[in-house]
């Protein structure tokens, strides 16, 4: 998996270190919502079961590398 060197950084805070890289490969894989930003960077969401929180994963504009993934507590489920 490739990151940024902001993602390496930002994996130092306590509430980012426990955020598993499977987590983050399972969002990018098979995510529930994606946004695409206006700078072409790719956001990602997926619930995490083991959390019961959604993690927002942002990629850059190659889609593949990582530059931040957190849980985001603003995500609502879209109804159906």
């Amino acid at each position: 998996m490739k990151t940024t060197l902001y993602f390496n950084h930002t994996r130092q805070r306590p509430d980012r270190a426990k955020i598993r890289m499977e987590w983050i490969q399972q969002v990018i894989d098979h995510p529930e919502k994606i946004v695409i930003q206006s700078d072409g960077r790719v956001r990602k969401w997926a619930k995490i079961a083991e959390e019961n929180k959604y993690l927002r994963v942002i990629l850059l504009e190659d889609g593949e590398t990582v530059h931040n993934a957190f849980f985001d507590r603003s995500f609502r489920e879209e109804k159906a």
